[in-house]
């Protein structure tokens, strides 16, 4: 089983444990390769989410559930390649939100292969050329 790079929605639904389908697949790929590999901006997106909320207990247990995962962050090679896909989504007139292009810059300069129930959006990214992998633990 290769490396993958969890999505902010596929980590809330492992938090959640509700969809079957993802949970037997965060089980065996935390069972094979020992972790999960998140990006920081998932974090920030998790993050953002429950202090939204004012749900400070739920930033905690995330927090110390998420101790011991890989976390990647955006250097600037990383930056630089977000940047020109920010652009080229803007181009041509295909917008998507702005911690997408980030975590897809992380996921292709790292060569994993981007596990989301999003796809909608992560796929213009594809179609603009970009070698972006992507798996949807949904289905």
């Amino acid at each position: 089983m290769d490396r993958c790079l969890l999505d902010t929605d596929i980590l809330s639904e492992i938090t959640k444990g509700v969809n079957v389908n993802v949970m037997a697949k965060a089980i065996a790929y935390r069972t094979a390769l020992g972790r999960y590999t998140l990006s920081v901006f998932s974090v920030v997106e998790t993050i953002k989410g429950y202090h939204r909320v004012r749900r400070p207990d739920r930033i905690a247990q995330f927090r110390s559930s998420f101790i011991g995962e890989e976390i990647l962050t955006l250097g600037v090679t990383t930056a630089d390649l977000a940047g020109h896909i920010f652009a080229d989504l803007e181009l041509a007139g295909q917008p998507i939100g702005r911690m997408d292009p980030m975590i897809a810059a992380i996921a292709i300069e790292n060569g994993l292969t981007l596990v989301t129930g999003n796809t909608a959006h992560y796929v213009r990214i594809s179609a603009l050329g970009y070698a972006l992998k992507l798996d949807n633990w949904r289905i």
